[in-house]
């Protein structure tokens, strides 16, 4: 039976916690860069903005509301993007951490990575001969010796405190097959009701390697678990992966995900200027073939979400 294909949802990350300022200087740092980004990403066809905080300083990953502060606000005042705020945020953060500005702002979508793991791109270490501070370089490599934690207990706190009590809804991230087994046991204890909203996520060292034939893997494996309606499938390729896999997971009826968190690259040797670039590209591509794009209300009715006027920012 041949899938329905619905509107294109894309996501944009806008910075993450990975990269570092090293690595690219249209990497966004300030509040005011990534609010910029994040509006300007929203009105090139970004439906959700999946969004980090860093320290204005000197750009290291921050879990301090204060900072959210600074540009969430402004980010919903001039867009009508579904905000999607991280529970993930780095290795290094605790999950009190990692909850603290989720918890005060309770909105419409948060991420959740779906198992712990080693995640890790100390690799890139050896490419950078320059630092422009000196938390980076021992930032990046010493992530090699680092994992990122979420335990079945830290899922099932995370599901209760702002699923049940604040009615978010989750962007399922799913790092490997094993990841998909793991949302299947809280569906299967009543913990997570659908539409599930899952993105599958290729070529991070630790998780799956960015091979076509993974794709297929995971869309299969989820169909199995989830039934092909009981869910909605989006795809994040790392660094130069990111275009091909999105296209290859958009043709299979797949939602997608672009950012400068996942690559900080437009094409092959060229830094992307910024989100909204890769935005507009993978929009173009969308739309050669034929596909259409979900607009964040479009979104917000796939996703079942409690909309963006029953959020507390």
């Amino acid at each position: 039976m041949a899938r329905t294909q619905d509107k294109v949802i894309i996501s944009c990350a806008v910075t993450g916690s990975v990269h570092t300022p090293s690595m690219s200087e249209h990497l966004a740092l300030t509040p005011d860069q990534i609010a910029e980004q994040s509006i300007e990403a929203a009105e090139a066809g970004a439906a959700i903005l999946h969004l980090h905080a860093r320290d204005p300083r000197d750009g290291r990953p921050s879990a301090d509301p204060k900072v959210f502060d600074q540009f969430v606000p402004r980010i919903r005042a001039a867009t009508d993007a579904v905000i999607n705020i991280t529970t993930g945020g780095s290795t290094r953060m605790t999950l009190e951490e990692r909850l603290a500005y989720p918890l005060q702002a309770k909105p419409e979508m948060c991420s959740l990575n779906m198992g712990s793991m080693n995640f890790s791109i100390h690799p890139a270490a050896r490419r950078i001969t320059s630092w422009k501070h000196d938390w980076e370089r021992p930032y990046v490599e010493g992530m090699e010796d680092l994992i990122f934690r979420n335990t079945f207990r830290d899922i099932k706190h995370i599901l209760r405190v702002l699923g049940d009590e604040c009615g978010t809804r989750f962007e399922f991230e799913c790092y490997d097959v094993g990841h998909l087994y793991n949302l299947a046991h809280f569906v299967d204890e009543g913990l997570v009701e659908g539409p599930l909203f899952i993105q599958s996520i290729y070529g991070i060292l630790g998780g799956l390697g960015p091979d076509p034939e993974n794709l297929v893997t995971m869309r299969s494996t989820a169909d199995r678990l989830f039934g092909r309606d009981g869910y909605r499938f989006s795809i994040l390729g790392a660094g130069r992966h990111q275009m091909p896999l999105l296209t290859m997971g958009a043709v299979m009826g797949g939602n997608v995900r672009v950012g400068l968190e996942d690559s900080l690259y437009i094409a092959k040797g060229q830094l992307a200027r910024s989100c909204a670039e890769q935005v507009r590209k993978i929009r173009r591509i969308l739309e050669e073939l034929s596909l259409e794009i979900a607009t964040p209300d479009e979104a917000r009715a796939m996703l079942g979400l409690k909309g963006r006027d029953a959020v507390a920012f």
